[in-house]
């Protein structure tokens, strides 16, 4: 399973129209390009992926599982998943976090509707 960075562009995160930060979408997709990660570190752009409250919301999945980071405001949170991203597609299986984005971490409360996830591939 590839290492993929799922960034929220739903209803909450990045609507700056609620107050809420932008996402830089096309910040990240140039620098998954001018990079050159994409094979190695899947970008995706989501629709809601549920923890509003912790706007603007981004999940890492890894071989080792999953990471969720929330209240990405500042650009340079999304440099520091871009730098993220570079060191885990050239050093494999090296996945620690930036310690800039260490504090933004969390656990989602689950509900009664969480569903597992099934890996068909």
């Amino acid at each position: 399973m590839p290492t993929r960075v799922t960034v929220c562009k739903g209803c909450c995160c990045g609507n700056v129209e609620k107050g809420n930060s932008e996402v830089p979408i096309d910040f990240l997709k140039n620098s998954w390009k001018e990079n050159d990660i994409g094979k190695q570190v899947k970008l995706t752009i989501s629709g809601c992926l549920g923890p509003c409250s912790m706007n603007n919301v981004c999940l890492l999945t890894t071989e080792e599982g999953r990471i969720w980071l929330g209240e990405l405001h500042e650009l340079t949170h999304y440099s520091a998943l871009v730098d993220w991203a570079c060191n885990v597609a050239r050093n494999e299986g090296n996945t620690e976090l930036p310690e800039i984005l260490v504090s933004h971490r969390f656990e989602p409360k689950k509900t009664t509707t969480d569903l597992p996830t099934i890996d068909f591939n």
